[in-house]
Order: structure tokens, then C-alpha cells, then sequence
């Protein structure tokens, strides 16, 4: 039987942000000429965020090659709290979060790498953490040639919110 913490609502992730100690980071601004995040409805389409620590990328390198899956993971889960950064931003806080609806991970990676799914479970755990195993979420992790910045990991998102306010433009 899981613990009580990880099966908080949604409702309470800003709650659980706090109990776990995490600080969200700095929103992330466009590297380019888009936006960060679109809502359609209730749904917030987030852009690729990476995994980006005081400005700076984390992680830079190839899976299976220079960074392990551990530092995969860590790596996906910075991009995550760069990701719910945005959506506290834009929605006004993380309690709005009905669920994450869609996580893709793409990660830079040698041909031989075959850990995608494990370097996934950076964001998909953290995610769960805060919003709650029951929710769950749809997922695609793959490997690709190169990232903007020569980032190793970027996590795209689709999430979620409560309509009943407004959000920001």
C-alpha cells in the first residue's frame, strides 16, 4: 500500500511541493520565437523545457556515452521543475492542476542506449509525487541526435487545469 504522501490530490500539490522540500525555479523564457505555454480550454501545452539550474544546463552530453541514467533521471527532473515553474506561473499556482495529462521525454543518447524508459521515470516520479499515482499520465521518451544548447534531456508537457479562474495571458 503506497505511502499517504504519494497519493496526495492534485489539489494539494502545492502542499506537497513544500513537504518535499523543493523550491520552483525561475520560469523559463523562449530560447526562440515562441511561447513558453498555449492553453487551449483547460489544457495548458507547455514548450520543451530542459534541465536548466540557475540559468545554466545541468546536464549537457550523451546517455550511454558521457551521463549515466541516473544522471538521466536527474536531469529529467530538473526540466520537470522547470516545467512547473511555467505552469505556476501561467495558471497561477499548482493547486489549479487537475493532472498531467501528456509527459514526452527526449533525451540525447548513443545509438546503443536502451534505458529511455528508466531516464523517463526522473519526471514521471516527481510528477506523481506531486500530484497523486492516480492520476497518471500518457508517455513517450525517445532518443534523438542533438538539443537546443546541447542540453542531454528536455521534457514536453500537456496538463490540466481548473477553468474556474482566470489565467495569465
Amino acid at each position: 500500500m503506497p505511502d499517504a504522501p504519494d497519493t496526495a490530490p492534485a489539489a494539494n500539490a502545492g502542499a506537497r511541493l513544500r513537504e518535499l522540500g523543493l523550491i520552483l525555479p525561475k520560469p523559463p523564457t523562449p530560447l526562440g520565437a515562441y511561447v513558453e505555454v498555449n492553453q487551449v480550454g483547460s489544457l495548458l501545452f507547455l514548450s520543451g523545457t530542459l534541465p536548466i539550474v540557475d540559468g545554466k544546463l545541468a546536464f549537457t552530453g550523451r546517455l550511454g556515452g558521457n551521463l549515466s541514467v541516473v544522471q538521466g533521471q536527474e536531469a529529467a527532473r530538473l526540466a520537470a521543475l522547470n516545467a512547473l515553474a511555467l505552469v505556476h506561473h501561467h495558471a497561477g499556482g499548482l493547486d489549479r492542476v487537475k493532472k498531467l495529462v501528456k509527459l514526452a521525454v527526449l533525451m540525447v543518447t548513443t545509438e546503443q542506449f536502451t534505458e529511455h524508459a528508466a531516464v523517463g521515470d526522473g519526471a514521471s516520479n516527481l510528477f506523481a509525487q506531486l500530484f497523486g499515482p492516480q492520476t497518471g499520465h500518457v508517455r513517450v521518451v525517445y532518443g534523438v541526435p542533438s538539443m537546443p544548447k546541447g542540453a542531454s534531456v528536455m521534457v514536453e508537457t500537456v496538463f490540466e487545469v481548473d477553468n474556474g479562474k482566470e489565467s495569465r495571458p
